[in-house]
């Protein structure tokens, strides 16, 4: 199964790239023994409890180097968030290291306890199987335990060779070229992948506060997320699905509300919940240093029934509700998909200029995600197409 591997990963300072290409990726247990000095990213505490964790043979994971099968997972978004994605670089490993002599792989974050480390020739179908399938996830959860098991590992008794690099990933094309001069050499590929580090693939500005984005809404940091949704309780595909699953309690609130029949076309509600989606995004999150944001779900029908067609219409009064109503409501920055495209069988040539002529009004920071079927022409992206003062 390790065929489905094409390499693996380590998270680090951007300051540590030159010594992990003269020396290798190294230990805890080799850097105290060598009293080198290193930028690191993780707590003191967060690293000295591995220390404690023992794999059978009787050592401690300080005496291994780390790398994981899923670099975007909750460690690196706790480390991209505390020490800001321009510090950190992801390194890609060949994936011949794991043969290297001791290997040994884990199912899960090595120093959490349901966590099974099976030596490499021991490793069955069913092993590669789950490490697979677990890391491949674009999102995860604590109630589930897929927080813990995307952060699967690989783990090297004392250092892993620089000669194993071939790959430096980075946030975007500045850090890239900041890497690049860093390294001075041809021989090691360094990637903008800004997917990776949680962040939009593309952007473009419209306005001061308006702007269009290709990327994952749900990791947009955006104070307030809209969701599509249909006014019966049906939460089956797309974005409404995710946050089903992603945020159960928002489902809950949602259910409410068209048990109730309180939500209808043209009146969006807000849900503002109190728990972060940082307490299920990152590691250990209760100690992260810059604190948790606030997420809130803007809850907008789009159509009265989910087999339905989305009501053009119905999205226009909602966006205008938006423009009377976001100052009362609180909301302080804004996340919006587009609405009724895809599973609401409207066309991008029709909705974005409704969307963006009525965000452009409200003078909060808002994102505009644009619909994930298909690459759109440019003459649908620009000003002049998008900002219609006439609607």
């Amino acid at each position: 199964m390790a065929k489905y591997i094409k390499e693996l990963f380590y998270i680090t300072h951007i300051d540590n790239v030159p010594s992990i290409l003269r020396q290798g990726i190294l230990s805890h247990e080799v850097i105290n023994a060598q009293n080198l000095s290193f930028t690191p990213i993780y707590d003191e505490d967060i690293v000295s409890r591995r220390s404690l964790k023992t794999v059978p043979g009787g050592q401690s994971l300080w005496a291994f180097a780390n790398l994981y099968f899923q670099p975007r997972n909750a460690m690196l978004y706790r480390v991209i968030h505390e020490k800001t994605f321009e510090r950190i670089v992801v390194i890609g490993v060949r994936k011949d290291v794991m043969s290297l002599p001791g290997a040994l792989l884990t199912d899960g974050n090595a120093a959490s306890s349901p966590t099974k480390i099976i030596p490499k020739p021991e490793t069955r179908k069913a092993d590669w199987d789950e490490i697979i399938r677990n890391t491949q996830r674009e999102w995860w959860s604590e109630a589930d335990g897929s927080k813990r098991k995307i952060m699967a590992e690989c783990l090297i008794p004392q250092k892993i060779p620089p000669d194993y690099v071939q790959n430096i990933y980075t946030a975007n094309l500045k850090i890239k070229e900041k890497v690049e001069g860093i390294i001075n050499t041809d021989d090691i590929n360094v990637i903008p992948e800004a997917n990776m580090f949680f962040q939009p693939s593309w952007t473009k500005q419209l306005t001061n506060n308006l702007s269009l984005i290709e990327g994952d809404m749900f990791f947009s940091k955006q104070q307030t997320l809209t969701v599509s949704v249909n006014c019966v309780g049906v939460m089956g595909k797309g974005l409404a699905s995710r946050a089903k699953y992603q945020f159960p309690d928002v489902y809950v609130h949602y259910q409410d509300l068209c048990r109730q029949k309180r939500l209808r076309l043209g009146t969006p509600s807000l849900y503002k919940r109190e728990s972060s989606p940082d307490i299920e995004l990152a590691d250990e999150p209760g100690s992260m240093k810059n604190g948790t944001s606030e997420a809130w779900f803007l809850l907008f029908p789009t159509k009265d029934n989910w087999r339905n067609r989305a009501d053009i219409k119905g999205i226009k009064r909602g966006l205008q509700w938006v423009c009377d109503n976001y100052r009362k409501e609180g909301i302080k920055s804004l996340a919006m998909p587009a609405l009724g495209c895809g599973l609401g069988w409207l066309d991008w040539s029709a909705v974005g200029p409704l969307l963006c002529t009525y965000l452009s009004r409200i003078d909060i920071q808002t994102w505009v995600y644009l619909p994930t079927e298909r690459r759109l022409p440019d003459e649908l992206l620009g000003e002049r197409f998008l900002l219609n003062k006439n609607l």
